[in-house]
């Protein structure tokens, strides 16, 4: 099968669509709304980088990376359409994405890994931060 990887930075309509549409697929986000089209331009075009995976010209995955640009870097949203799963698709993207990230000089390259994704990520070359632990702001 062949499928083309892709660094993005203004994104097409239909490559929006796609990519909400995956967000929507991994249960990220709800129904689309005229906000999402927004939100979702944004975020590529406000990543450090973006990489679109398609297959006969359909957007089947997406990752993306977000930096201060000079010493770290975090692999964010990384998604494979649930019916490409199990091709590889995941691991070349994020292989594309730590090869640009270190192109860039980019050294420390962090990621959040959901439950269910921890072995993936440790078969591609992560490791668990000893000592650390995930913490979001939380609303009052």
């Amino acid at each position: 099968m062949q499928v083309n990887y892709t660094f993005i930075t203004e994104p097409t309509p239909s490559q929006v669509e796609a990519v909400i549409e995956l967000y929507r697929l991994q249960g990220w986000w709800g129904n689309t709304t005229d906000r999402d089209r927004e939100l979702a331009g944004a975020i590529i075009r406000g990543s450090h980088c973006f990489v679109i995976a398609t297959h006969q010209g359909r957007l089947v995955g997406m990752g993306r990376a977000i930096s201060d640009r000079a010493s770290d870097a975090y692999i964010q949203d990384l998604n494979v359409h649930p019916e490409y799963r199990g091709r590889k698709i995941g691991t070349r993207m994020v292989r594309e994405l730590v090869g640009r990230l270190k192109d860039d000089g980019l050294g420390w390259i962090g990621l959040v890994a959901e439950a269910g994704t921890w072995d993936f990520y440790r078969r591609i070359g992560f490791a668990d931060m000893p000592g650390s632990v995930l913490m979001l702001k939380k609303e009052p």
